[in-house]
């Protein structure tokens, strides 16, 4: 885990710098918006590290996760003076944070009082280990790679908006029209699968509750029915390609398929590589049944037969 932190926090100083620095400059009012996004994020940042301190409560990104994005895409869109597509673009997110946010509210991750909630398990997990268990270490993790890391990784996923606002004057065309489709159906795909997991959870354990008996996937302890018997993580699957599309805004806007502002997407998804291999080694932990699963079905991306899979894991 710690190598993979440490490949993710270099991937993250040299990959935007690298790809801003090879692409079309932007004009002044768009580094003056870059750079006033850039001190809200190290604002949203500072808070979430001193609160967690303070608490010992490590979820504090989280709970900024889905809300930070609404905000700076509607704050680009402003200073772009609405631009249509901007403001498309910031229509479809706000819908996704919202969405999320609701779905991390009902598994008890907001409090009324903000800097409580519930925690990350793996963060307590992470703690266990000889060297992030001890104090310091611990705190540069915390302030390093979960307060400044994720959120700048949030930021830098939202940039193709800048990219779109470079090409601010291009009508709305087919590849706007194709990235909007496709990213509300990532969306409703993510709805679904976090619909899933959660009507299984909250089976599973009010069975345990009231001592009924244990079967089939419930006595496995993880889902694998629905989105989850074609692949192992079809949220995480829809996640990224929700910023993938997203990103092609920028495309339509400016005709350049390949930008600077891709470096966002391509760190959250080594993000999600490195979350899912720690999720997934938890699992294996608890779960004995987990490595046959992993082994006949798909990480994020479904193979064929669908049919011949899906009876393999049930």
């Amino acid at each position: 885990m710690i190598r993979t932190t440490l490949l993710l926090i270099a991937a993250l100083l040299a990959l935007p710098v690298l790809a801003f620095y090879y692409d079309i400059p932007l004009d002044a009012p768009q580094q003056e918006a870059l750079m006033t996004a850039v001190a809200i994020m190290c604002v949203a940042a500072l808070i979430c590290f001193f609160t967690s301190e303070i608490t010992r409560n490590y979820s504090q990104v989280d709970k900024l996760w889905s809300l930070m994005p609404i905000l700076y895409t509607w704050y680009f869109s402003r200073e772009s003076g609405f631009d249509d597509r901007l403001v498309l673009m910031a229509i479809l997110v706000t819908a996704w944070g919202l969405r999320l946010s609701a779905n991390f509210a009902r598994r008890d991750g907001y409090h009324p009082i903000p800097w409580k909630g519930e925690e990350d398990y793996r963060w307590s997990v992470l703690r266990q280990h000889p060297v992030l268990g001890k104090r310091l270490p611990w705190m540069l993790f915390n302030l390093f790679f979960i307060s400044f890391y994720q959120h700048t990784l949030i930021l830098l996923f939202c940039l193709p908006a800048l990219v779109a606002w470079q090409g601010q004057g291009t009508p709305l065309n087919l590849i706007d029209i194709a990235a909007a489709v496709l990213m509300f159906l990532a969306i409703s795909v993510e709805t679904l699968a976090d619909q899933q997991q959660y009507e299984f959870q909250a089976e599973k354990h009010r069975r345990i509750r009231e001592g009924l008996p244990l079967e089939g996937d419930y006595a496995a302890g993880f889902c694998r029915s629905g989105l989850w018997a074609y692949v192992r993580h079809p949220n995480y699957a829809a996640e990224q390609a929700i910023w993938l599309f997203y990103y092609l805004f920028g495309v339509a806007a400016t005709g350049r398929w390949l930008n600077w502002s891709l470096a966002g997407v391509l760190l959250l998804m080594l993000l999600f590589i490195g979350s899912s291999d720690f999720s997934e080694k938890i699992s294996a932990s608890k779960y004995p049944e987990y490595r046959d699963y992993q082994r006949c079905v798909p990480r994020f991306f479904p193979g064929l037969p669908f049919s011949k899979r899906s009876e393999t894991v049930k």
